[in-house]
């Protein structure tokens, strides 16, 4: 199982790894390397996120995240989302933005495309920040019987039953933020966090849509046993569709540190989209299947919530970049390690359960 889903995988890094090697020598592949590394590090927590709401379509559906989702994620994310923020900071049409960026200019020098996307950068991460802010609040905020940081977890459920706590506090935030931000920014970071809040009401609507849906094709095809409807298709398909989106949304909105990221070790876009894109985003893909396969988040109960702590604490990195520089390394080790925790306290919980169950059947 793990070649079967990870094989095109490594096949494509290797591909990458030498298109990267004739593009730009050593260098070039060391840069392409790490930034695979990067974005793979910086996307357990996606990983985790996309798997819970992917093993909830069908198989054609989890063959079109993997395909169109891939050029979404390649294209989309990495080459044109950093083009079209240059472009229209620095009032550029597309075939400008392009010839700026293979121009290659440093991050320091004034007016190149590496200097325009880092000076926008607290936009980027305040709609970043806030929408992964929301996510997190809101699984936080939910009641629920499992806990995994009891301590923590239990209050903050608490403080969820206040309607609209997870608005008003990540309206704080953002306030407390952009009052942080250099001179200039302050009305450019409150409007870009309001825009990634509605962005987030908006597909955690669609979230909520598609459930009504699911709930209209039960209905649909006990219908259909007796009657050989036929709109069975249509509804699944549309249920399907709208879940894609809300998929492809959230996957986005995790793109924002890692392409931002990406720009402090190069800004040659070409060794971007072969690092973030063929080999980061790919193996984040590959890493999504295989848990939605192996039934792993079933398995491991609490990678769920470890991944939303990693989801918070980036979304907190991100809001906290707006005006101070902090380490990739940093973003990238904080998720691997509540993943990790998480992980382990399952382990151990499952070990325990099993050992109850034992015993209970000596007892019996």
């Amino acid at each position: 199982m793990f070649m079967k889903t990870f094989g095109w995988s490594f096949g494509i890094t290797a591909a990458a790894l030498v298109v990267a090697f004739f593009y730009g020598g050593v260098e070039a592949l060391i840069l392409c390397a790490i930034l695979g590394v990067l974005e793979v590090s910086l996307s357990f927590d996606n990983a985790v996120v996309n798997a819970r709401i992917l093993e909830k379509m069908s198989a054609f559906w989890q063959t079109i995240f993997l395909t169109v989702g891939i050029l979404i994620a390649v294209v989309g994310m990495r080459v044109a989302f950093p083009l079209l923020i240059v472009g229209v900071t620095a009032n550029l049409n597309p075939i400008q933005a392009v010839q700026l960026a293979l121009e290659k200019g440093s991050i320091d020098d004034p007016g190149s495309y590496a200097y325009l996307l880092h000076d926008a950068h607290p936009q980027i991460a305040a709609f970043g920040g806030v929408f992964l802010l929301m996510l997190f609040l809101d699984f936080m905020f939910e009641e629920r019987e499992l806990h995994w940081l009891t301590w923590l977890e239990k209050p903050l459920a608490v403080i969820g039953r206040l309607h609209g706590a997870s608005m008003a506090i990540a309206l704080v935030i953002l306030v407390a933020s952009a009052a942080m931000v250099r001179p200039g920014k302050e009305v450019d970071v409150l409007i870009a966090g309001i825009l990634g809040m509605v962005t987030y009401l908006l597909v955690n609507g669609l979230g909520d849509l598609f459930h009504v849906e699911a709930d209209e094709e039960e209905e649909l095809a006990a219908a259909a046993a007796k009657k050989n409807n036929k709109g069975v298709g249509k509804a699944v398909g549309k249920a399907a569709f709208m879940l894609f989106l809300y998929l492809e949304v959230i996957d986005a909105s995790f793109s924002f540190d890692g392409v931002i990221g990406a720009f402090a070790i190069t800004s040659d876009p070409i060794i971007i989209a072969l690092g973030l894109g063929l080999i980061g985003a790919i193996f984040v893909r590959s890493l999504t299947v295989f848990l939605v396969r192996e039934g792993t988040l079933d398995d491991y109960e609490y990678l769920d919530h470890g991944a939303h702590w990693a989801i918070g604490a980036l979304a907190i990195i991100l809001l906290l970049t707006i005006s101070f520089e902090v380490s990739e390394i940093i973003t990238g080790l904080i998720g691997v390690v509540f993943i990790g925790a998480s992980f382990l306290s399952s382990i151990v919980r499952n070990k325990r359960a099993a050992a109850a169950a034992r015993e209970n059947q000596l007892v019996g």
